[in-house]
């Protein structure tokens, strides 16, 4: 699977010289927890709402500082040709939630989070424990039968 089957898409973007407040109420109104940081098209950084907490707020930085002061310029970023474990490698190196998507022109695309591959990761789960669980609930281990004999629980060296 490519990166372009998870990523979410439009990206809210705003323009380096948006202000924090311009970048919150943004946030809001699309509900979303971060903004890519574009300019004539070109990928300049990428805004959270964890930054603006802690490097506006924390800091007592006036709410009309504009965004690149701080929002972190050197952003990890995807393909949307790149198969979906680029971006597992990715998060796993990089320690980021969200990574940006570009084309092969170099426009920011989407969004790929940390989330959807959560869910991606339930979604096999699911599709590989379905049918077990289906099974237990079809045909449950008889409680008389010599194959299901339950153990005793030991806790602190005691059975319980």
């Amino acid at each position: 699977m490519k990166v372009s089957d998870f990523m979410m898409s439009p990206v809210a973007t705003v323009g380096p010289d948006t202000s924090a407040a311009q970048a919150a109420r943004l946030m809001l109104q699309e509900g979303v927890g971060c903004l890519v940081v574009a300019e004539e098209g070109t990928l300049r950084g990428i805004i959270t709402d964890r930054d603006l907490t802690v490097r506006c707020l924390g800091r007592d930085v006036p709410p009309e500082t504009p965004v690149s002061r701080m929002m972190t310029s050197s952003v990890v970023t995807l393909e949307t040709t790149d198969d979906i474990h680029a971006a597992y490698q990715a998060f796993r190196k990089s320690g980021v939630r969200r990574l940006p998507v570009l084309d092969e022109r170099g426009p920011v695309v989407g969004l790929v989070t940390i989330d959807d591959l959560f869910l991606d990761v339930f979604q096999r789960l699911a599709d590989v424990l379905g049918p077990v669980a289906w099974t237990v609930l079809r045909d449950p281990p008889d409680a008389l039968s010599p194959a299901f004999s339950p153990r005793p629980v030991r806790l602190n060296g005691r059975e319980n």
